[in-house]
């Protein structure tokens, strides 16, 4: 049998703060764009964003 696709580790729910980050912190994952789809960091905590909104349209109000 083959191999199927590996998937990613889920991010932590909490960034431990610590200096080099690990590779699960959701602010590391943010920065480097591996975040799943739908989650967000607010706080140093991992959100899940809602369906009817997107990051952008905050920016979009305050133009």
């Amino acid at each position: 049998m083959g191999k199927k696709g590996k998937k990613g580790k889920k991010p932590k729910d909490k960034c431990c703060v610590s200096k080099p980050r690990c590779k699960r912190c959701p602010i590391q994952m943010m920065k480097d764009g591996t975040l799943p789809e739908g989650y967000t960091v607010k706080k140093r905590k991992l959100v899940k964003v809602s369906k009817g909104k997107s990051r952008t349209s905050g920016s979009k109000l305050a133009a």
